[in-house]
């Protein structure tokens, strides 16, 4: 804990931290929003599912491509156009009365292509903030944080959509969006830190072995959890406090596992292992849908997850360049979206057919495929212990703009 308080009391990390906390936490609301809001109002998931591919096609071409913007026209001026246009779609998403599918698929699309690439501007910035012998420990407590954004977002999400309105739901996640972009984007250490114009091609990056890894497990990792907080909502019913307690004991179980887990070095084999705990949580969870029996079992997934999450980060970080980083970023933050969106559609659809068991059954496979993927590919995974997870210096050092 020593190493975490040093780290906060680092001038800038805690704020920075804080605020891209804040703006992306309707990352790990929107998706559940959006699958209440229109089975509410089309009386069906697989309706909802629709919108939420059409959202996750969306992130899937911004994340990447947004990224590289801002190694050429800057951070801010990125941020705060993708900020607008992606609010006023959600916007209209929330207040405009009952519209045909298509339109709210089109919407969807339209706000998963202006997505605000905030991850990556953050996971670039980091490196910049501390030195190296800290970056790995950032990225723990990062990760930890993280269950904010991808576990109890969705319990705020379940709470004021079962207990208001779907509407109000959509419209907190709205507000944290404005607010917590507006903070992030008029951090000093945003306007600082400059990021290098990649010489590569669009999507080379990818060819970094660890690069791709941690994009596909991310992508099966959110999956599973996306594909939980559907099924225990549904287990429970959309006006049951109940759903919510899951959630927020099956997000303890996240921060738990972060703060413990945190200063394992990580090998070869550390993102298998972080997953395997996830799996084998929900895989007792499938077995019964009584409320203290998902409490406990969810709580021990969620011990994974925070864990798994700081692998991918520090992988990436020791595997590119800094004039790369913001683009790995936006492939591994598209592939934790689109996990999130499809993950909640795929539900859905079993939702539909087979009730709320069908949403486990999407996230065992899903867990199952995130543990498997890292063992069969861990020479894909580099070994750090004992190393040094700083990006890559580039030939032009660029990093930081005086005030």
């Amino acid at each position: 804990m020593s190493t975490y308080l040093s780290l906060l009391k680092t001038h800038g990390v805690a704020r920075l931290m804080s605020a891209q906390l804040v703006a992306r936490l309707p990352n790990g609301m929107l998706s559940l929003a959006y699958l209440l809001h229109i089975e509410q109002l089309h009386h069906s998931y697989g309706a909802a599912g629709l919108v939420l591919a059409a959202t996750s096609i969306g992130q899937a071409i911004s994340g990447p491509l947004t990224s590289r913007w801002m190694g050429i026209w800057g951070m801010r001026r990125v941020l705060v156009l993708t900020l607008a246009v992606c609010a006023a779609t959600v916007g209209t998403i929330a207040l405009a009365p009952t519209l045909p599918v298509p339109v709210y698929m089109a919407l969807g699309l339209l706000g998963g292509l202006s997505t605000p690439p905030i991850q990556p501007a953050v996971r670039t910035i980091y490196p910049k903030m501390v030195n190296s012998r800290q970056l790995t420990p950032l990225f723990s407590l990062d990760a930890s944080a993280q269950e904010i954004i991808w576990v109890a977002g969705p319990v705020l999400t379940t709470f004021v959509a079962t207990q208001v309105s779907t509407v109000a739901a959509i419209l907190l996640a709205l507000f944290f969006m404005i607010g917590g972009g507006i903070w992030f984007i008029a951090s000093p250490e945003v306007g600082r830190v400059r990021i290098p114009r990649s010489r590569r091609s669009l999507g080379v990056v990818l060819k970094k072995p660890a690069v791709l890894l941690a994009t596909v497990t991310g992508f099966l990792l959110i999956g599973a959890c996306a594909a939980i907080e559907a099924g225990v909502v549904s287990a429970f019913g959309e006006k049951s406090p109940e759903s919510g307690v899951v959630l927020a004991i099956f997000s303890l179980g996240s921060l738990i596992g972060g703060l413990a887990l945190g200063h394992i070095p990580i090998g070869p084999w550390a993102m298998a292992r972080r997953i395997f705990i996830v799996f084998v949580g929900m895989s007792l969870a499938a077995f019964s849908l009584n409320v203290w029996w998902l409490a406990v079992t969810l709580l021990i997934a969620g011990i994974g997850i925070a864990p798994a999450l700081a692998v991918m980060f520090a992988i990436v970080s020791s595997s590119v360049r800094f004039s790369e980083t913001a683009e790995a970023y936006g492939w591994v933050g598209t592939g934790q979206l689109i996990g999130a969106a499809l993950g909640s559609a795929a539900a859905g659809f079993l939702i539909d057919r087979y009730e709320a068991p069908g949403a486990f059954w999407v996230a065992v496979t899903l867990a199952g495929l995130g543990c498997l993927v890292p063992m069969v590919f861990r020479r894909a995974h580099p070994d750090l212990r004992g190393r040094d997870a700083s990006p890559i210096p580039d030939t032009e050092p660029v990093p930081v703009q005086p005030s």
